[in-house]
C-alpha cells in the first residue's frame, strides 16, 4: 500500500531523522510516521534484520527509510552508526532515543548485571546517542531530541528491577540536555507512554478481560497503540514544537488523572475490580 508522504504543516520533509529501537513496536510507528511526513528516515536497531524489514516497508509505502544494526549501550557502535547515518542521508537534524528494556525482578533480588544492562540501555545508551548525533543536530539546524521515558518514570513500578529508575533518569537528563545544549540550538524533550499496546505487552492480551480492566484505569477508556506515541513523537520532532525546551509529554489516556478516582468512594465512584 502507498503511503501519503508530506505533512507541510509539521515541516519535516527533507529532514534526516534517527530512530532508536525501531525494528518494532513504538520505534517502527514513529519511523512509519515521520517518513509519511517526508522525513529521511534511519533506522537503528540492535536486530538489524528487524530494523531492515521495516525500513523495506517504509520504501515500498514511497518513503525514504535506512536501516542500520547499533547496540546504543556500546559507544562504538553508537558512533559508527552516526557516521554512517550522515554519508547515507546527510546531517541528522532530529534523535529519536527511544530503544529500551526490561529486565522484570524485585529490587531485592535483581542481580547487579541486569541492573547495569538496563540503564546501559535505557539511559546510559540515550546519552551515547546524543553525544554522537549533536555535531549533525547543530550542523541540520533546529536540531530536535525527543526521549522516551515512561509513566513509570513517575511512579515506581514494582517488580521491573532498573526500569523505572533508569526512566526516571532519561527525565532528568532529557532536561539538562536542554539546560546545556539550549544555547546553541538544539532541544531535548521526552515522552512518557502509557499503557501501549506492542509486541512485549501482546500476550497480556490474549488473557480474557485483561484488556477492559487497563482501559478502565484511564480516562479516555481504551489502552494505548503505538500510533498515540508516534503523533506525539513527530510533534515534538517538529518545529512546530519549537519553544518546547526540557519538556515532558505524558501520553497515556489519562491514567495519571484517575488516582483520586481509584480511591473506593460508596456512591459516587464504580472503582474497577
Amino acid at each position: 500500500m502507498t503511503m501519503q508522504v508530506g505533512n507541510g504543516w509539521l515541516q519535516l520533509e527533507g529532514r534526516v531523522c534517527a530512530v532508536t529501537g525501531a525494528g518494532s513496536g513504538i520505534g517502527a510507528a514513529i519511523a512509519a510516521e515521520l517518513a509519511a511526513a517526508g522525513a529521511r528516515v534511519a533506522l537503528l536497531d540492535r536486530d538489524g534484520a528487524a530494523a531492515a524489514q521495516v525500513a523495506r516497508r517504509l520504501e515500498e509505502g514511497g518513503g525514504t527509510a535506512f536501516a542500520l544494526e547499533c547496540d546504543v549501550s556500546r559507544e562504538a557502535s553508537v558512533q559508527d552508526a552516526a557516521r554512517r547515518v550522515r554519508h547515507e542521508l546527510g546531517d541528522c537534524g532530529v534523535l529519536v532515543n527511544n530503544a529500551g528494556m526490561l529486565r522484570p525482578a524485585a529490587l531485592d533480588s535483581v542481580t547487579v548485571e541486569e541492573w547495569n544492562a538496563v540503564l546501559a540501555v535505557n539511559l546510559t545508551g540515550q546519552l551515547l546517542c546524543a553525544r554522537a548525533f549533536r555535531p549533525q543536530l547543530q550542523a541540520a539546524g533546529q536540531g530536535s531530541i525527543v526521549n522516551v521515558a515512561s509513566i513509570a518514570a513517575l511512579h515506581p513500578q514494582t517488580r521491573s528491577g532498573a526500569y523505572s529508575a533508569s526512566k526516571a533518569g532519561v527525565l532528568l537528563m532529557s532536561r539538562q540536555l536542554a539546560a546545556e545544549w539550549g544555547p546553541l540550538g538544539l532541544r531535548s524533550n521526552a515522552i512518557c507512554p502509557g499503557m501501549i499496546r506492542t509486541p512485549l505487552s501482546a500476550k497480556f492480551y490474549e488473557e480474557p478481560g485483561f484488556e477492559a480492566r487497563r482501559a478502565a484505569l484511564t480516562a479516555s477508556r481504551r489502552v494505548g497503540e503505538p500510533l498515540d506515541i508516534a503523533n506525539a513523537a513527530l510533534f515534538l520532532a517538529s518545529p512546530r514544537s519549537g519553544y518546547l525546551n526540557g519538556a515532558e509529554l505524558v501520553v497515556d489516556g489519562g491514567m495519571d488523572t484517575m488516582l483520586m478516582d481509584l480511591v473506593p468512594r460508596p456512591g459516587f465512584n464504580a472503582t474497577p475490580a
